[in-house]
C-alpha cells in the first residue's frame, strides 16, 4: 500500500494517528482517499481529485519536489466541495481547517486554502503555485478527451489540447490564465500540458477515459 509521509506542527485531534513531534509520521494514501470519499459524493469530482493527484505527483518529479506531499495536496484539495457548494466563498477554507485539524503539514494546508483565488491568499511556495495551475488543467484535458471521437485520453496529444486551449468558447470553466500560471514554476505551457496529459493517461482506467 502506498504511504504518504507528512510532517505535523501541531497535535492531531483525539483519536487521530499521532506523528512523533518534529519527525515524519505516516498517512496511508488509502486513508486519504477514504477521507475524500467520506466528504465528496460526486464521482466526477472524485475523479478530478485523482487526476489532480496524478498531475501533482508528476510535476513534483519534474521539479525535484516531495512527490508524496504534492500528490496528497492534489488528492484532498477539494475535500470540502460538497459542504461549500452553496457558499463558494467558504470553499478551501473549510477544507483547510479539516486538514489542519487532522495534523497535516502547514504548507499543504496553505496550498489547499490558496488554490481558491477568491480568498486572495498569497501563493508563495512552489506547492501553492503548482496546485493553483494544475486544478483547471485537469478539467481542460478531460474536456479535450471527451470531444475526441474515441473519448479516450490515449487518443489525444499536446497539439490537440493546445488547439482547444486557444478556443475561448471551449471548456470555459478551465481558466486559461490560471493554467498559464505554470510559468511561475519555470515551465512552459506546452510542457505543462504534456506533463498533465501523460500523468492522467497513466491513470486512465481510474478516470474512465
Amino acid at each position: 500500500m502506498q504511504v504518504v509521509r507528512y510532517v505535523t506542527d501541531r497535535a492531531p485531534l483525539k483519536g487521530a494517528p499521532r506523528a512523533p513531534e518534529g519527525r515524519y509520521g505516516d498517512l496511508e494514501r488509502q486513508e486519504a482517499l477514504d477521507l475524500v470519499k467520506k466528504h465528496v459524493k460526486n464521482k466526477n469530482l472524485i475523479k478530478h481529485m485523482l487526476a489532480t493527484e496524478a498531475v501533482m505527483r508528476a510535476l513534483a518529479r519534474r521539479l525535484g519536489e516531495d512527490e508524496e506531499l504534492w500528490g496528497l495536496a492534489g488528492l484532498v484539495h477539494d475535500v470540502d466541495y460538497d459542504e461549500t457548494a452553496k457558499s463558494p466563498e467558504r470553499h478551501s477554507l473549510v477544507g483547510g481547517a479539516l486538514l489542519r485539524d487532522l495534523g497535516l503539514p502547514g504548507e499543504l494546508v496553505h496550498a489547499v486554502e490558496a488554490h481558491n483565488q477568491c480568498h486572495g491568499i498569497p501563493r508563495a511556495s512552489r506547492l501553492d503555485k503548482a496546485l493553483y495551475a494544475v486544478d483547471p488543467l485537469t478539467g481542460l484535458i478531460v474536456a479535450a478527451a471527451l470531444i475526441h471521437p474515441e473519448k479516450k485520453l490515449s487518443a489525444i496529444d499536446v497539439p490537440f489540447i493546445m488547439h482547444r486551449f486557444k478556443e475561448s468558447s471551449f471548456a470555459r470553466g478551465a481558466n486559461r490564465d490560471q493554467i498559464k500560471a505554470c510559468s511561475e514554476l519555470g515551465i512552459g505551457l506546452e510542457e505543462f500540458i504534456g506533463i498533465g496529459l501523460e500523468a492522467m493517461q497513466g491513470i486512465s482506467g481510474e478516470l474512465g477515459l
